[in-house]
């Protein structure tokens, strides 16, 4: 876990370029890390935006293209080229493995993680007739949807948080699935009809959570940036992350898994696993708690997550995926 020891730059430190994807919510994200680099560490900072492929692809679902990491692969190559310094990715984009070169240097306090249900006629999940016609892109949120109400029919759901709005808007589902984190961070709460419970929909690793990421040699950047992590989210994302480590997960991996603090120094971590291409096998599910004060204990206690799910047969549910 980062240490938050760094002296304040001075202002007079040239000026962070920080790479970030086009979308209206990437944008915001990076205007808030932005704006956080002056108010807090006195940092001068500009975006640099870009498109990356998993926004130029949008015909097909990202676990047949490459996976997550193609929303932050030319961000890598700015930050390796030197045309940026910081990279700021929704966590949960962001491969379990960074490449060589590169690192995690804060994780910001998390957004609210859990799913949200949007509708224009619907107000819940359990209110949809039968068959109805449900949006996502999301493996993980397949399998639990499927788990939760199996004769829903779920259409794949692909573009920016705008243009999943607009396909619902134009009648294309009766319902869509969305992280509850972005639609607040835009001001589109209102849209949302329903939270799912977390124990209903097991969210995402690093669902909700902001990570800064930088060249690993730039260490003046790393020790200024620590500043900004939040220790329970960098915490609570380590165990997610290691979860999906261990069990080889990507977004062809159908796997949910969250960590809570229940009380101080306490972790509980929830995790589920499902099978994509017949969702008419059982979900697996596991939960944990330990007792976690730094990162190693967090990942050990993920590592011990994936070993539930693999005891109650997650072999059978990565096989075909090679995991």
């Amino acid at each position: 876990m980062p240490v938050n020891t760094a002296p304040t730059p001075a202002s007079a430190e040239p000026t962070v370029v920080i790479a970030t994807r086009e979308s209206r919510l990437a944008l915001w994200q990076a205007e808030h890390v932005r704006d956080r680099l002056a108010a807090e560490l006195g940092l001068r900072a500009e975006l640099l935006g870009m498109t990356t492929r998993g926004d130029q692809i949008l015909d097909r679902s990202l676990s047949k293209v490459g996976g997550k990491g193609l929303f932050v692969k030319e961000l890598e190559t700015a930050l390796e080229n030197g045309d940026a310094r910081l990279a700021v990715h929704s966590l949960k984009d962001v491969p379990m493995d960074l490449p060589p070169g590169f690192a995690l240097a804060a994780i910001l306090e998390r957004e609210d993680p859990r799913d949200a249900f949007v509708s224009n006629h619907y107000d819940q999940l359990s209110a949809l007739p039968q068959g109805a016609c449900v949006g996502t892109s999301s493996l993980r949120r397949v399998v639990q949807l499927k788990a939760l109400r199996p004769d829903l029919r779920i259409e794949p759901l692909r573009g920016n948080l705008d243009t999943r709005l607009r396909k619902l808007d134009e009648g294309g589902y009766d319902a869509i699935v969305l992280a509850a984190a972005g639609l607040k961070r835009l001001g589109l709460a209102n849209r949302i009809r329903a939270l799912f419970d977390v124990v209903q929909m097991i969210p995402a690793a690093g669902q909700g959570a902001l990570g800064l990421e930088v060249r690993e040699d730039d260490e003046p950047l790393q020790q200024a940036l620590a500043r900004l992590s939040h220790s329970p989210t960098w915490l609570a994302t380590h165990a997610e992350r290691a979860v999906s480590r261990s069990l080889g997960g990507s977004c062809s991996v159908p796997l949910a898994a969250h960590a809570t603090w229940p009380s101080p120094g306490q972790m509980h971590l929830a995790v589920a696993l499902g099978d994509a291409e017949n969702t008419l096998l059982p979900l697996l599910k596991a939960e944990m708690q330990a007792e976690v004060a730094d990162t190693d204990a967090a990942e050990a206690l993920g590592r011990l997550a994936a070993g539930r799910l693999r005891d109650a047969g997650a072999s059978r549910y990565l096989a075909p995926l090679g995991g």
